[in-house]
């Protein structure tokens, strides 16, 4: 089915995600019916089952919804294959536990009507019933995870995680959301924020929820699947920039320890510093590498955007250039290492000053080591981009795919 069949037969699909909810998803459905009908639009509600063994598939089909098996467990495997099978232009999505206001998407659907590409609701703006949300998601896991999707990400979103939210179907599907589990809400905002689109966020109510039982969240282990995602898919966070930082700090006390001891107070910093701040280098550019490495494999395999940096490490000669500046690094070791044994030979090979001698072998061990890190590192990235080529080969890029 083209877009422009979808469009004519669909302005909207609201999709909630089932696993044995047949004490709310009847009044979900039925509030999603007052918008819709209130609205005007040419919708679907699609009930993604996850395996219900209530009543909740034979409710679903009663109230004129469309029920669509997803047999894959999981809260985004359930989303996804929902979302995959929406016959609508746009998708609303909404958990089926009945706390949240499927009667009041009015604001969500003008947004996207707008031009707006993702549209999130924020429950902390349109109100928050007593005991609709625990205190530990209130003050802590939202709050927290949401500064940093905005701090990472630069998304302007004030609630990160809230589960009813609007966007462009085709937009959704060509992101090429791959996650299972409750994280899939945290790949969805970013991904449509790595790729550019336009987001928007509009106030909504949070009600407690109806069931009788606990909900399907579990708040240590899912909130560490969110925060767990956020890393991995911002590099620069999780690598590049403690990597430069301790690269940085350990280069200054090298250049400076170096030369002799350094006293701060009643503090003095002598040869273990010395040493300790070669740990912090070696570290540092280990990080730093490990943020290029990657970051070059997730633009090869469609999973981030290409950015600037991803884009000078492509270059046809970067893993020549890598690999000199290795060789270069473990030449800088070696000559160090024969100047500290040209040291050891005015001793006649006895025994030596133990500071004195620290301040030749620590640099020049810590060059030998960082020269080998960069050459290994710069045949790594070659294997990389070959592996990028092939696939760019294989899968030619779409408007909407993530690639560089």
């Amino acid at each position: 089915m083209t877009t422009s069949d979808r469009e004519d037969l669909l302005e909207l699909s609201i999709v909630l995600p089932c696993l044995d909810e047949e004490q709310t998803l009847g009044e979900c459905i039925a509030k999603a019916r007052t918008s819709i009908d209130r609205m005007g639009v040419r919708a679907e509600i699609v009930v993604a089952d996850n395996g219900s063994t209530d009543g909740s598939r034979d409710i679903a089909l009663r109230a004129g919804a469309r029920v669509v098996d997803v047999p894959k467990r999981g809260y985004g495997a359930a989303l996804r294959a929902g979302i995959t099978a929406a016959r609508g232009r746009y998708v609303v999505m909404a958990d089926a536990d009945n706390s949240y206001a499927l009667d009041e998407i009015d604001e969500f659907v003008a947004a996207l009507r707008q031009g707006n590409d993702l549209v999130m609701g924020n429950r902390f703006a349109g109100g928050i019933a007593p005991g609709a949300m625990p205190a530990l998601h209130r003050y802590l896991g939202n709050p927290v995870l949401s500064f940093l999707g905005r701090l990472f990400f630069r998304i302007p979103v004030r609630d990160f995680h809230c589960g009813l939210r609007a966007f462009d179907r085709e937009k959704a599907v060509a992101l090429n959301l791959r996650s299972d589990g409750m994280e899939f809400a945290s790949e969805l905002v970013v991904k449509f924020a790595l790729v550019g689109h336009r987001i928007a966020e509009v106030p909504t109510r949070l009600a407690r929820d109806g069931r009788d039982r606990p909900p399907h969240l579990r708040s240590w282990r899912d909130g560490w699947r969110h925060l767990r995602f956020l890393l991995l898919y911002s590099p620069r966070w999780l690598f590049l920039y403690p990597g430069v930082g301790l690269t940085v700090v350990g280069l200054v006390l090298m250049a400076v320890l170096s030369f002799g001891p350094v006293v701060v107070g009643s503090v003095a910093l002598d040869t273990q510093s010395l040493l300790f701040s070669a740990g912090m280098v070696t570290v540092g550019v280990q990080a730093v590498l490990f943020a290029i490495l990657s970051r070059t494999y997730a633009a090869a395999r469609g999973m981030l955007p290409g950015n600037r940096p991803v884009l000078m490490t492509a270059h046809p000669q970067a893993l020549e250039r890598g690999a000199l500046a290795g060789l270069l690094l473990l030449l800088i070791g070696v000559a160090g290492s024969v100047g500290a044994v040209v040291r050891w030979a005015t001793y006649d090979f006895g025994e030596l000053d133990l500071a004195s001698s620290l301040r030749w072998s620590i640099p020049a061990i810590t060059c030998l080591v960082v020269g080998a890190q960069v050459l290994m590192a710069s045949f790594f990235l070659g294997l990389l981009q070959f592996d990028r080529e092939i696939s760019h080969r294989e899968q030619p890029a779409s408007p909407g795919r993530l690639v560089t």
